[in-house]
């Protein structure tokens, strides 16, 4: 059977862009102070500058309206989350957190155990990002071994 991990992908990366009304701070918090390497920076006239900061693999995470509400009840206890929110993956979810929130960041929700074993922080950020940071408890194969944890991906014979 083929799964998607055995098939490349037709999309190199994953590239969100986000405007930022103070630059400077918020490429100081995303890059210095949750640790994001800058790949390149450009710079054009009137003072036009990008930060190219690798955020480590990438994945488009899609979900409905009742799941987003869920995940809201689930992490945070009521609905705050925006349309859009911007995940990262941390070893550490509470001292990622506390140095988050050290830098500005405020916490929205302490990092808390979630029903998919991950524990999951939620903060607004610079840029007027809504953030989760997250740390997995379960390896992948741990996880699909779960209620509701699956796929969506057609079967083999559709």
């Amino acid at each position: 059977m083929t799964t998607a991990e055995d098939k490349p992908s037709p999309v190199r990366q994953l590239r969100l862009v986000v405007e930022a009304e103070d630059y400077e701070a918020a490429l100081a918090f995303y890059r210095d102070v949750l640790g994001l390497p800058e790949q390149a920076a450009f710079s054009n006239d009137g003072d036009a500058r990008v930060a190219i900061l690798d955020a480590g693999r990438a994945t488009l995470e899609i979900a409905n309206t009742a799941q987003k509400e869920f995940i809201d009840e689930v992490e945070v206890g009521r609905q705050v989350a925006p349309r859009i929110r911007i995940a990262f993956e941390v070893d550490d979810a509470q001292a990622t957190t506390d140095r988050l929130v050290e830098a500005g960041a405020e916490q929205v929700a302490p990092p808390t155990l979630t029903p998919w074993q991950s524990l999951n922080a939620r903060l607004d950020a610079p840029a007027g990002l809504h953030i989760t940071v997250f740390q997995e408890t379960l390896s992948l194969e741990e996880r699909r071994s779960l209620d509701g944890f699956g796929t969506e991906a057609p079967s083999p014979t559709d």
